[in-house]
Order: C-alpha cells, then structure tokens, then sequence
C-alpha cells in the first residue's frame, strides 16, 4: 500500500538525522524539501553540514530528498520538522508549519500518521488537527493518525541521543499513539505518552530551563567582574564538594532553540517575568564582554580579533549566533581593524545577519592583534591562544568560555606563559 515507511518532510538538521536514523535501522525512508543545494548535496552522498555519525550513511544514497510533496502519498507516516522561528516580536510564526499543510494536503491518503516534530508554541498541534479538519475530508484518529514527538537532541550528537532519549509521544487518540510508538520503536523502546499541549511544554521546558540556567550563570560573571572578583574562581569554590546545584560555566547563550522558546511560552502572558530577564541577560553578554574589555585596554584604533563565529562549539551552525552582535559592538568601537576567524566555516562567512566577513585563518590573524575576543569555544583554541602569549604577549584576552584554562575571563597573554 505504503512505497515508504517515513517521509521526513524539511530535511535540515533535525530532519536528516531522524531520516538517516531510522534508514539504519532498516525502515524505507525519503525526503522533502525545496532547498535545492540541500537536496543535491545528500542526494550525490554528501552531508550538507557537521554531524557525526552520518557520513558513512548518507554516503549510501538510499535516502533520498525530492522537491515535490507529492512523494507523501507513498510513504504511511510524516515526520513534518521545519523551521518555528518568532516574528520580530514575541509572537510565534506558524507560517512554515501552515505552508506544509497546505502543500502536503492534497496528498494525504487514510491509513498514515502525521507526525509534528519541530519545536513549536502550545496549542500548535491542536492547531494543525483543527487545520485538517477544515481543509481535508479526513478524520483523525480513524482515517488520520495525529502525533507531537519532540526532538531534544543536541546538535553534535544526534546519532547518539536519537537512541537514548526518552521520545515523548503526544497524542489524543489510541491509533494515532500506536502508530507513533510503532514509528519511533524503531529507535528506542523508552517512550514516554501523553497530550498534545503536555508534549510540546516537555520540549520547551526542557530548553528554557537550560536558557535560565546560563543566563544566571552569565549573571554572576558580569556582578563579579564589576565588583572585581574572579567568577571562575567564585565557581570553583562554591561547586567544590557541595552536594546541591552548582553554578554553571558562563559564555554566548544562543542557537536556534534555546534562543527563541522562551517566546513561546511568554506570548501567552503580557507580564515581566525570570524568562524575559534571563533572554535580557543572555543578549546583554556581548556588550558586557566589549565594556569590560574597554576598562582595560582601549578598542579604538586598534587590531581586535574574534575567534569563533558559530553558536556553539565545533560545530558550523551559524544560525541566531551572539557573534554578529558581538561584532556590531566591536566596529562601534572603531577599530583599526577587526578580524573574524573560525575554522568551521568558509572563506569569505556569509550571513544574513551580518553580511560577508574574511574568514582568516587563526594563527595568521593574532599576529598583530591587541585584543583577541573567544566567541566560541572551538576545539583548538587554547593553542592559538599559547601562540598568543609567544608572538603578542601584551595583548589581552577577553575568554568568557576559559579556553585558556587560566579561570579569568580577562588576561593579557602573557599570563599563559608556562601552561599546559
């Protein structure tokens, strides 16, 4: 009846491991999306962009990516993970789920499971099944299954976590609940039932709770270098053999998810809150690391280099990355010059939030720097860092992330000297 056991409908970096997933564990699996050099590039047997674990996969061709919706019909469930962003304002933007919908409508047949898997606002779901009623002939739970299955995976490490996580299934009916945990048993016999609205709060608790937890972290950073302390020093002594909550590392609190869901849940209420103050503290830290640099040493008319560009480490996600707003601060400052490097990137870095920068490469762009910025805490950087310490020994070091393992967020290079 079925040609495909899954269509995963937005094949980026939720979709594609999920696809890839469960091709290993023998499921028929295809693909829709309408970006082209996506699709060409998994397509020829090439991964579109870093995620361990797939590149022996992917390198098969048996997945396959098309550009039409039609492909659906084939396939008996639907795994629907496109992009749930905000509007400029905290209101949740439903227009890639409801272009989905009315792309994939047409093709819907009896006897599949629809399953919503990007992160999405409460009541998206029940959303989509009252979409479905208006618009196809139908009906859920008979004709239809209806699901929310939540990714929580962490970018890096998809191919593991897809196998260990727990997988939430959100549900209103009995057939569509068997036929997602027929669908996602073939990952992980761990699955959890539940509601619709239950399903999609698991997801954005679990992210905002993370999102509170560095911005307090990012808190004490700023309240302790303006009172002239050492929070890597406050961190290891308040941790040290305490047997409750410890506090975390501070850095750039960003990314796609962690960045965006606390509007989710603060759309529903027009009062002040600890989430709208722990996004105003995470967003404030790129200026803290610019105003407490220039306390120290001077930024105009000098050679400022930032080291990292992507949200997080090792990986080549660019995507509501706290750099740009970082370098935005910088160029404020007028420098002689400002140099971007990160090696996960290409030459010239392209983003629509920034613009076009030089990528430099590391090593060449610290060699007459005055002050080098860690953006990102790369796998690397404490060497280009020691480097630092030979060739510009004066030049000051703003580490959030203690790449340097010196437990200052600043210092001057020289103060490297020695360490291992």
């Amino acid at each position: 009846m079925f040609e495909y056991d899954v269509c995963i409908v937005g094949t980026g970096r939720v979709g594609l491991p999920l696809g890839l997933s469960l091709m290993e564990t023998g499921a028929l699996v295809t693909g829709v999306d309408r970006d082209a050099a996506l699709r060409d590039q998994v397509n020829s047997g090439k991964m579109p962009f870093q995620e361990p674990g797939y590149t022996e996969l992917v390198g098969t061709r048996r997945f396959q990516i098309h550009d039409s919706p039609s492909v659906i019909a084939n396939a008996r469930a639907l795994v629907i993970t496109v992009g749930t962003p905000l509007h400029n304002h905290i209101e949740t933007d439903l227009g890639q789920v409801r272009s989905v919908l009315e792309s994939i409508a047409p093709h819907l047949r009896p006897g599949q499971l629809l399953c919503l898997r990007s992160t999405v606002a409460p009541g998206t779901t029940t959303y989509v099944a009252r979409w479905l009623e208006r618009h196809t002939k139908l009906v859920l739970g008979r004709d239809l299954g209806l699901a929310f299955c939540p990714e929580r995976i962490v970018e890096g490490k998809a191919y593991e976590e897809l196998r260990t996580l727990p997988q939430i299934i959100g549900t209103q009916d009995a057939a569509s609940a068997e036929a997602a945990a027929a669908l996602f048993g073939r990952l992980t016999n761990d699955l959890l039932h539940s509601d619709f609205v239950t399903a999609e709060l698991v997801k954005l608790f679990n992210n905002i709770t993370r999102y509170v937890h560095f911005a307090l972290a990012n808190h004490l950073a700023l309240v302790s270098d303006t009172l002239g302390a050492n929070i890597f020093e406050i961190q290891r002594l308040t941790n040290y053999k305490y047997p409750r909550h410890g506090v975390a590392s501070p850095g750039f609190t960003a990314g796609t998810c962690l960045r965006k869901d606390f509007g989710m849940i603060n759309e529903w209420t027009p009062y002040p809150d600890l989430l709208l103050s722990a996004w105003k503290m995470n967003e404030y830290m790129p200026m803290f690391i610019v105003q407490h640099l220039k306390q120290r040493t001077q930024i105009f008319e000098r050679r400022i280099v930032v080291l990292g560009y992507t949200f997080k480490a090792d990986s080549d996600d660019t995507r509501d990355s706290l750099v740009p707003k970082l370098l935005r601060y910088v160029e404020r400052e007028l420098p002689t010059e400002l140099r971007v490097s990160d090696h996960h990137l290409p030459d010239p870095i392209v983003d629509p939030s920034y613009g076009t920068a030089r990528n430099w490469n590391a090593k060449a762009a610290i060699e007459d720097a005055d002050s080098v910025i860690i953006a990102t805490n790369h796998t690397g950087y404490g060497n280009v860092l020691r480097e630092l310490c030979v060739r510009r020994p004066d030049a000051w070091v703003a580490d959030l992330w203690n790449v340097g393992k010196i437990g200052k967020v600043f210092y001057q290079a020289r103060e490297l000297a020695g360490l291992e």
